[in-house]
């Protein structure tokens, strides 16, 4: 018991380290150098520009709707919104048509196949070995029939005739059609909610407005052209072989300030950009089909292979307000830190600096056994503590004065 409430009374105490004081220049200088370059971390880095004393909103929620206007020509026919945007939903990823290549009236039966390279034939031992397999634009069948009075190609079964990849050059018009993009956001921690439609914003300047980088940096209509130019591409070669282009539209709010500071940020690049030096498949192209039915009942198609420029538009963005509880342990997390200097500097002194032995002396103070052991007689006062005690100080005894503690 009186173990169990020694080990009661010794948990119940406080412990001080010792200060001493060093009067050194050089240890001085070093301490507030170390100390200043801390604070001023703290201060200019975690608060001021990291904002650390706010707690942030990252799960951003938005909308994004978006319609394209403009008139094209192209194969001496004028296209509109309806013959050159893909899908037509007006959701935040959507393509534009540049290029076309068609296949008119395709009914189910058998032909030959226009891939020349590798279906090209003399005779039905050519083409055997493709039998039931998958051609470039059907099932061969193993037979060789002629493609036109020059060559013969491998017979597959599919709709017929065949796509022939023809060039066509692509409608230029594209460079000014217009986007318009609507946006809304939502910061559901701070339930906050915004739009890119700014309260100065007028229906008169939205039917005038284009967006540029100066001068009109929130209005929502971009003209395709400035859109590439942005992402430094080259218009012509983007419509001539497709491709995908990013606009990021990103929300970067400072809730401690006026809504007004809540503005969004646009920026553009080429989201693809590894496929525009693929010389095997270089650009963005896909195949869509419409249908037709005939007065036999007979169906058929004209097949549409088309190259495109496939805009994604791309939401991003967080928002901060003050909190205390991130104030509070960054603050703490500031005034530990300051103590940094303090093990700096005693690493210095202790190693590099001359004086060092008398400074560990004054750091590092080490009772002798004999005050010890009086110390422990004081505390017990009986003759059995006082003759260990004696002996201790005589022999020096580390045995004996590991027993006065057990």
């Amino acid at each position: 018991s009186e173990r169990m409430w020694s080990c009661i009374t010794d948990f119940f105490t406080y412990e001080t380290t010792k200060s001493v004081v060093v009067k050194s220049w050089t240890i001085g200088i070093i301490n507030r150098v170390v100390q200043l370059l801390i604070i001023t971390y703290f201060i200019g880095w975690v608060f001021l520009t990291e904002k650390a004393y706010q707690i942030r909103d990252t799960a951003i929620e938005s909308s994004v709707m978006t319609k394209v206007k403009g008139f094209g020509i192209y194969n001496n026919k004028v296209m509109d919104v309806a013959d050159y945007v893909t899908p037509t939903q007006g959701a935040s990823v959507f393509c534009i048509i540049t290029k076309l290549i068609t296949t008119e009236n395709q009914v189910q039966g058998y032909c030959p196949d226009s891939e020349k390279r590798k279906f090209l034939c003399t005779d039905d031992r050519n083409c055997t070995k493709h039998i039931n397999k998958p051609a470039s634009y059907g099932i061969a069948t193993g037979r060789c029939v002629p493609f036109n009075a020059m060559i013969k190609t491998c017979e597959i079964k599919g709709w017929c005739p065949a796509e022939i990849d023809t060039i066509n050059t692509p409608m230029m018009e594209t460079e000014n059609f217009t986007i318009f993009i609507k946006n809304s956001i939502r910061f559901p921690t701070f339930n906050y909610t915004k739009g890119n439609f700014l309260p100065n914003i007028t229906k008169k300047y939205i039917s005038e407005c284009n967006f540029d980088m100066v001068n009109n940096t929130y209005c929502p209509i971009f003209r395709v052209g400035d859109v590439v130019r942005y992402a430094q591409q080259n218009f012509t070669n983007l419509a001539e072989h497709g491709g995908v282009i990013g606009i990021k539209i990103g929300w970067m709010c400072d809730l401690d300030k006026s809504d007004d500071h809540c503005n969004p940020s646009y920026s553009f690049t080429r989201l693809d950009a590894m496929s525009q030096n693929n010389t095997v498949s270089p650009g963005y192209n896909f195949r869509f089909a419409k249908y037709f039915k005939m007065e036999n009942g007979t169906d058929y198609r004209t097949l549409v292979k088309a190259y495109a420029i496939r805009f994604d538009v791309l939401v991003n963005g967080n928002a901060g307000k003050f909190n205390m509880i991130p104030t509070l342990i960054n603050m703490v997390a500031a005034f530990t830190s300051v103590g940094v200097g303090t093990v700096l500097c005693d690493i210095i002194l202790l190693n590099f600096l001359k004086g060092a032995e008398q400074y560990k002396a004054k750091k590092f103070e080490e009772l002798p056994w004999n005050v010890l052991c009086l110390l422990y007689y004081q505390k017990k006062q009986s003759p059995d503590s006082l003759k260990t005690v004696f002996l201790i100080t005589i022999t020096g005894s580390a045995e004996l004065l590991g027993k006065l503690y057990l």
